[in-house]
């Protein structure tokens, strides 16, 4: 577990933006209890990847016209309940942090994996994402 002190400021980025910081597998779990719409859930981590290109790129992604109707963001190595409930609903992909994950109705649509955002641009890892809105928000 990381300390507080050192996360507070890395999940702050994101949360004023908008994404709802998912402390347990309950928040989790009530993220999708509509089963409509569709929902982009970020899992945050120390790494600098994430700080460098992740967090921008998926606060850059939400300036189009279309985006994800509701944000979540569980942080690896923190909110160890929240966030397997989250890689859960991420299956069948790996545990990957950081990550991002792109639900319609309730099922996975679009997911970046680490691999994807390590030596990506902020600009890259947005434009990636506005793609599959283009494609999966209303």
């Amino acid at each position: 577990m990381y300390p507080i002190e050192l996360t507070t400021p890395m999940a702050k980025e994101l949360t004023d933006y908008g994404f709802q910081n998912l402390a347990s597998a309950e928040e989790v779990n009530a993220l999708f209890e509509s089963k409509e719409g569709t929902v982009l859930i970020v899992v945050n981590s120390v790494c600098g990847c994430a700080a460098r290109n992740a967090r921008p790129g998926a606060i850059m992604s939400l300036d189009g016209a279309k985006k994800p109707t509701q944000l979540g963001t569980v942080f690896a190595g923190v909110n160890k309940e929240a966030t397997q409930q989250a890689r859960d609903l991420m299956l069948p992909y790996p545990p990957s942090s950081p990550s991002m994950a792109l639900f319609k109705d309730g099922k996975l649509v679009h997911f970046l994996e680490r691999h994807h955002i390590e030596g990506a641009t902020a600009d890259m890892i947005a434009n990636n994402l506005k793609m599959a809105y283009d494609r999966y928000c209303d």
